[in-house]
């Protein structure tokens, strides 16, 4: 039981995080018994109890998020009302359908509640249930690194210049003494700090932009494509869930960090109903078929993130996502959707179900091979033909033999 709990904390994301925390705090608590010693005055006292609740308020919520979870919707779920099951799309994966805002995490198994991202600092997923404490762990976290920065360089400063606060200041004042590790370490930590604050900041502005409009990291990339499709001005998609910022936040924000709701059912706008978002996402997915081109693999590629004997252009320029690579054969054909100047993202045609090949994606099947691959390895089929670019030479068009063409050759040769 105690293994099975710890899980989820032994992964590099939680233990480099909670490395991170307890650094910057163990130095900064260190650094401020020599500045400002907490028994020495009121100031320091409530300096140092400060920094203390920011550490913990980071500790719990960064705990909460990864043992509350997103909320996982039911295996097997499906409407209540049978006739809705055709503006859902469906998982082979969890053999249901996926509920409005819900989407399949590959990483976690499931399909997630409201789901935003796969954060790898909680190895778990940001969605519904977690998504308060995930905030406020980003919040505090923010702060604290903020106020260890301070005490750090406050303590720094008169670490090098001991010797004249020993002379021309106050003799009262606390001197701060660090030996060579000491220094080392608290410029390290001083760095760290800086750079979270930065960076983790910047992630909280974020959050709280979704949280502001109601819209998640998903949601964001499906709203831009629908605009995308109406760019004529002929039609306007509306985003059902924006109810304006102050609703938006209270179905997020508590004092208790308890999400509203269900995660399956939500609050819309008068003029839309339950499915507007998933009837927009089976049309994005359906007008991606329509464009899906065809590649024939004509060499061998791993599934290696960096696959050396591809190139150096190929490894230097990886797609930015954590998507997968998936394994390819001489022979194999790709149908691939989407388009990178070294990479190709598709999946193989063989692994696609009846339902696939027709284009009812997302309503039947279970686990495709798809993900990334070098475009190098690949030839695009334009009508029965293959178009091949080799490295450094001009394009030709080679023939690709149908079917039946091998069968009338092997019934000549047999006659």
């Amino acid at each position: 039981m105690c293994f099975g709990t710890l899980k989820r904390l032994c992964h590099f994301g939680p233990l480099t995080a909670l490395g991170i925390i307890k650094s910057i705090s163990f130095m900064a608590v260190h650094c401020c018994s020599m500045w400002w010693p907490p028994s020495a005055s009121l100031a320091g006292s409530i300096n140092v109890g400060c920094f203390l609740i920011f550490s913990a308020l980071t500790i719990y919520n960064f705990l909460s998020s990864i043992y509350e979870g997103p909320g996982f919707l039911p295996i097997g779920w499906k409407p209540e009302v049978e006739e809705d099951t055709e503006f859902l799309q469906y998982c082979g994966v969890c053999e249901g359908f996926k509920a409005p805002r819900a989407h399949h995490c590959r990483k976690c198994g499931r399909c997630v509640l409201k789901m935003d991202h796969h954060c790898p600092w909680i190895n778990n997923c940001v969605g519904h249930r977690n998504h308060a404490h995930f905030a406020a762990f980003l919040l505090f976290a923010t702060c604290g690194c903020f106020h260890a920065a301070i005490i750090f360089s406050c303590s720094l400063i008169r670490a090098f210049n001991r010797d004249w606060y020993l002379y021309y200041g106050n003799p009262e004042e606390p001197i701060v003494l660090m030996t060579p590790y000491t220094l080392v370490f608290c410029l390290f930590c001083l760095g760290l700090s800086i750079g979270v604050a930065v960076v983790v900041g910047m992630l909280f502005c974020f959050q709280l932009r979704s949280m502001w409009r109601n819209q998640t990291g998903i949601e964001d990339w499906i709203v831009e494509k629908a605009h995308h499709r109406r760019r004529d001005g002929s039609t306007k998609f509306t985003f059902p869930y924006n109810l304006g910022w102050k609703k938006n936040l209270c179905q997020v924000i508590s004092f208790s960090c308890e999400p509203v709701g269900d995660g399956i059912v939500w609050p819309v706008l008068d003029e839309c109903d339950q499915y507007v978002l998933t009837r927009e996402q089976i049309e994005q997915k359906q007008e991606k078929r329509e464009r899906t081109r065809r590649y024939l693999v004509m060499e061998d590629y791993s599934g290696s993130w960096f696959p050396i004997s591809k190139g150096l252009s190929v490894c230097c320029r990886p797609p930015l996502t954590d998507e997968p690579r998936i394994r390819i054969s001489k022979g194999d054909t790709i149908l691939v959707t989407r388009w990178k100047v070294y990479w190709l993202f598709g999946e193989k045609e063989d692994e696609l179900d009846a339902a696939g090949a027709k284009g009812e994606v997302g309503r039947k099947g279970g686990n495709r091979m798809r993900g990334w691959f070098p475009r190098c390895c690949v030839v695009e089929v334009i009508n029965g033909s293959v178009r091949s670019i080799a490295r450094g030479s001009s394009a030709s068009v080679l023939p690709v033999p149908c079917e039946n063409h091998q069968n009338e050759k092997s019934e000549k040769k047999e006659n």
